[in-house]
């Protein structure tokens, strides 16, 4: 099972990342059609060589000769979507997605799929502040880290296969890890903050901080601007991980109040060295 045997890529979601998947394999001449609700997101992929095909329902001729399957839909809608149509998959296709959580979808997609569907999950760290297919962009994988995140159905064909297509779409660096990995290691370094930059643009309502404000509240705030449908709803599909990462950064947040309150300099320097001694390893990975 190998991506450069040409073939055919059926994208379902034709969104930020899908659109993006688009236009990374498109440039490698693959053969690449979208099926979204949106007719307007399909128009515009069709007109700009985003995709070669595009439908704005399920079609069951473009399912059916679909070898890859890239799923870029929000959890719940992507585990109805299989229950409704995987009848049309072609036998031996193979299914992945996009999806910003695993533990509460993978298991149930394979155990409803069918066995001569496979389903590797994948999850692309890479995003922008911004929506839709018009502000696609494969650019946006260089330097990301693609995680391939497998369970014990999955075979070693379809793993180095997902593994692969990362390194396909240009990114840096491809990592395996279970569902419960995943998840432990998403709350933390994504959903958690995301709850941190919608934090600190709700507990002040002055409108005037973009006329005063420097370059750290813009980084910190970046992702404030934020999708409430998607990220409401992988905030609570991972509610137990985040909860806890919630509790340790205020934990840690109190902490650094309360060497404030003491006037402990000293404190307040061991955590700063602390953090910078901890940050270096990102400056090293650049």
């Amino acid at each position: 099972m190998k991506l450069l045997n040409n073939q055919n890529i059926l994208i379902v979601g034709l969104g930020l990342m899908g659109g993006s998947y688009a236009k990374a394999l498109k440039r490698l001449d693959f053969h690449i059609e979208a099926i979204d609700t949106n007719r307007e997101s399909v128009d515009y992929a069709l007109e700009n060589g985003i995709i070669d095909r595009g439908y704005t329902s399920p079609d069951a001729e473009a399912i059916g000769r679909a070898d890859v399957v890239v799923f870029g839909l929000y959890p719940a809608v992507f585990k109805k979507w299989i229950a409704d149509y995987q009848h049309y998959f072609k036998s031996g296709a193979v299914i992945t997605d996009v999806t910003g959580v695993k533990g509460c979808i993978v298991y149930d997609i394979q155990a409803m799929l069918r066995d001569d569907v496979e389903f590797i999950a994948a999850h692309p760290m890479a995003g922008r502040e911004v929506y839709g297919v018009k502000n696609s962009t494969e650019k946006m994988f260089r330097d990301a880290n693609f995680l391939v995140v497998p369970t014990e159905k999955n075979t070693e064909e379809s793993i180095e296969w997902c593994k692969e297509l990362g390194r396909l779409l240009g990114f840096i660096n491809v990592t395996v890890l279970s569902p419960e990995e995943h998840d432990r290691m998403i709350g933390f370094v994504s959903q958690l903050t995301h709850c941190i930059a919608v934090a600190l643009m709700t507990c002040s309502d002055n409108t005037h901080l973009a006329d005063y404000t420097a370059d750290s509240f813009r980084d910190l705030t970046r992702i404030a601007n934020i999708n409430e449908v998607m990220w409401s709803e992988l905030f609570l599909l991972n509610k137990e991980a985040l909860l806890n990462d919630i509790d340790r950064f205020t934990e840690e947040l109190t902490e650094i109040r309360g060497l404030l309150e003491k006037d402990d300099r000293e404190g307040l320097k061991d955590k700063m060295r602390l953090s910078t001694q901890r940050r270096a390893a990102f400056n090293k990975k650049n």
